[in-house]
């Protein structure tokens, strides 16, 4: 059983499970309904999303000291109150769950489900 990290709107895994939406906005012009057919996400989940100044911020980060600011600031929000519960549980339900994640960046590298890989990883996930 494990986790794995997705890019939202792109085609499932064989196996995947329950697709989460970790983003702070749900897809632009697709109708409620068909969040799921289309391969965004069959639940969502924003308190795993950056606030929306932090959003901002990483979306605008210009080179690797400006990333890993909005990665220093998101790892506070995510480590405290209930995001960080939130990601204890997940870690936990990874032993006994297929389940994904995810995001509608096009690169994990600059986008925050890579930083949530990490913390899931940190708190003992099984991670694909």
């Amino acid at each position: 059983m494990s986790i794995r990290i997705v890019q939202l709107g792109t085609g499932r895994a064989d196996g995947e499970g329950l697709r989460i939406g970790t983003v702070r906005r749900p897809p632009r012009g697709v109708p409620k309904a068909e969040f799921s057919a289309r391969n965004y996400y069959d639940v969502w989940l924003p308190i795993l999303s950056p606030s929306a100044e932090l959003m901002t911020q990483g979306r605008n980060a210009a080179d690797d000291a400006e990333w890993s600011a909005f990665e220093r600031k998101f790892r506070q929000e995510m480590n405290a109150g209930d995001a960080s519960k939130v990601l204890d549980l997940l870690a936990a339900l990874s032993a006994t769950s297929n389940f994904s994640i995810g995001c509608y960046c096009d690169d994990e590298r600059r986008c925050h489900r890579g930083i949530l890989r990490r913390l899931l990883s940190d708190r003992g996930a099984s991670i694909v």
